[in-house]
Formats: structure tokens, C-alpha cells, sequence
């Protein structure tokens, strides 16, 4: 079995729990088929930088797959016939990787510059 990295977007106007159900639709094609799912990440909703199928945003997934090419192909078709999906790529990589994805990273990082001549102490208080 071959490592996957696969990325789906779903529409804006469904909610985060639909996504997650459908995350778990995809998940369950390749469990069934003897695969494993290793990591399911939600991106959260985000811009477009142009309009697809008219959509402007979308919510990002994240699955981290082991599974022969023939799951991932049938998965990657329920994906094109589902109404929900906007994009979707599968990548075949070396290894999955363990841990948070960089997009969870950036997410959790907090050295963003601060403004001159102001601090703040951990309530968020001026001092």
C-alpha cells in the first residue's frame, strides 16, 4: 500500500458538521477497502482568490491515506459526483507526515509584529 495526502474542498454553504460527514463518506471508502486513515485535518472556511463553480470561499480538509491506488481512484470518483465537492487533489508521497500539517502550524504560531508602544500582558490588558 502506497501513502496519500489528500485535499478536498467543499462548498461555502454548507456547514462544518456536513463537511466533517463528509470527510468521514471518503474516510469509510478506503477503511472498507482495507486502507487507514491516519489523520483527518479541517482547514476551516477560506477565501478563494477567484470565483470556482461560483463559489467565493470554501472549507478545506486534510486526509492522510494508506491505500492501494485503486481505493484512492474510487474515492477521488465519489468526490467528483458529489455535489458538495468543489476541488479535490491527491497527492502519493514518501511518508505521512506525524503531527499537525504546516497549515495547522501557521495557524497556532503567534510571532506576528506588534505594534510599537504596546504591550499587553496575558489578559490582554494594556500595561
Amino acid at each position: 500500500m502506497s501513502f496519500y495526502e489528500n485535499v478536498f474542498i467543499a462548498r461555502q454553504d454548507i456547514a462544518a458538521t456536513q463537511v466533517e460527514a463528509l470527510a468521514e463518506q471518503f474516510g469509510n471508502i478506503i477503511v472498507s477497502g482495507g486502507g487507514t486513515v491516519s489523520k483527518k485535518e479541517y482547514w476551516g472556511l477560506k477565501s478563494f482568490s477567484f470565483k470556482i463553480k461560483k463559489n467565493r470561499k470554501g472549507h478545506y480538509v486534510l486526509m492522510n491515506i494508506e491505500a492501494t491506488g485503486d481505493l484512492v481512484k474510487e474515492m477521488e470518483r465519489q468526490m467528483g459526483l458529489n455535489e458538495d465537492i468543489v476541488r479535490y487533489l491527491t497527492v502519493r508521497v514518501e511518508e505521512l507526515e506525524d503531527g499537525p500539517s504546516a497549515m495547522m502550524r501557521a495557524r497556532d504560531r503567534d510571532d506576528r509584529p506588534r505594534r510599537p508602544g504596546r504591550s499587553f500582558d496575558a489578559q490582554g490588558d494594556e500595561s
